[in-house]
């Protein structure tokens, strides 16, 4: 998955300017990207999904952001989406795989859906922001809160219910309502349903159900893959960022001078560190992945403290990727800020990823908590 994500990038690239323009991953990109498995890198393999290794999730979105950051961000919410077949019956499951093989998955956990029990399932209504790729989306799943009555249901062991229902296309509404600064070619527009019959099956409870499938991936916190999957996307980001910077320097001259950009002691300075930051950040990921997958592998239940480790290092990673993006866009002087260059979408794009709340600051603070041995709700970790 890796190597054809990288196989791609190149081609992305070339789209990037027509994929923002539209405000959307074309249909026969998106398909293509289905067709090489990127959409269903989290499904289980006994459903015809790769069940990959994190660290493999991690580097093909990387892989692919450094092409175009949209195609990245939609692969990463529809894999995700994926993610949540494998607390599904199977029949249930395989109905929505088998829609279209190389379909698109698009969710947003938020729960501003209402579902209301009746018999055999739920009758729901709602509207979701962010609906990233839902365009070419063949099913897709909105979060909701449970109610009996007039008040939320809540759990056995405490806290609402929070139940995700996936819905056919054909019961959605998509409201163009995507005007933003950066990520613009992710299309995630708002989802609105309306009085729909969504059966029990294919609504599962995240935070109280057991996934069906016993493998080291289902063992990794969903928030926690989630967290990774945007971090991977800015250190993507700021990859090709940085790689453009290092391009233009070895050619790039002043006007009138006889010396290349390259051969200034700040610019050689900046670059070093900047270097050095990102391959520090990516190296936490891929280690604190690699660790974790170590316990879960193990048939161990992975505790705060393995939680925490990975929120840590989503959050650090982003961060840094945005810091470097910040810095090579300055390096490059008044050449960045023009439509054609590739380093002001990056500096957009870069910054609508660091506003998701998966990476924010507030993240932090259940981590320092844990780290400083402190009573802590992990349940968002």
């Amino acid at each position: 998955l890796v190597e054809r994500a990288r196989a791609m990038a190149p081609g992305l690239a070339e789209r990037s300017a027509e994929i923002e323009a539209a405000r959307r991953v074309p249909a026969e990109l998106s398909d293509a990207l289905g067709a090489e498995g990127f959409y269903r890198m989290l499904v289980p393999a006994a459903l015809g999904g790769g069940e990959v290794h994190p660290r493999v999730f991690a580097a093909a979105l990387e892989e692919l952001a450094r092409g175009d950051a949209a195609a990245a961000w939609v692969v990463m919410t529809g894999s995700t989406t994926g993610l949540l077949l494998a607390y599904l019956e199977e029949g249930a499951a395989r109905t929505i795989l088998d829609a279209r093989a190389e379909a698109a998955l698009a969710g947003v956990f938020a729960p501003t859906g209402r579902a209301v029990p009746e018999a055999g399932g739920y009758r729901v209504s709602g509207r979701w922001a962010y609906g990233s790729g839902c365009e070419t989306a063949a099913w897709r799943a909105g979060g909701c809160l449970v109610f009996e009555g007039e008040r939320p249901r809540t759990l056995p062991g405490g806290g609402v219910e929070i139940r995700t229902c996936f819905f056919p296309a054909e019961d959605v509404r998509v409201e163009d309502t995507w005007e933003v600064s950066g990520l613009r070619g992710t299309g995630s527009h708002d989802l609105v349903v309306e009085d729909v019959f969504v059966p029990a099956e294919r609504s599962c409870c995240v935070l109280a159900d057991a996934p069906r499938h016993d493998g080291a991936l289902y063992r990794f916190p969903l928030f926690g893959l989630l967290s990774t999957g945007v971090a991977a996307v800015g250190l993507g980001i700021a990859r090709a960022a940085l790689d453009a910077v290092m391009e233009m320097a070895r050619t790039k001259r002043s006007r009138g001078g006889k010396r290349t950009m390259a051969e200034g002691e700040l610019v050689q300075v900046t670059l070093a560190r900047a270097e050095g930051r990102l391959r520090a950040a990516r190296a936490l990921v891929h280690e604190t992945l690699d660790a974790v997958w170590e316990t879960a592998a193990a048939g161990a239940a992975l505790g705060d403290e393995e939680r925490a480790r990975i929120r840590l290092a989503a959050t650090h990673a982003a961060e840094t990727a945005a810091g470097v993006v910040d810095r090579v866009y300055t390096l490059a002087g008044g050449a960045a800020i023009w439509s054609r260059s590739p380093l002001q979408r990056h500096l957009r794009d870069v910054h609508v990823m660091t506003q998701h709340v998966m990476v924010g600051e507030p993240t932090l603070k259940p981590v320092g908590r844990i780290l400083l041995g402190l009573e802590t709700d992990s349940s968002q970790l």
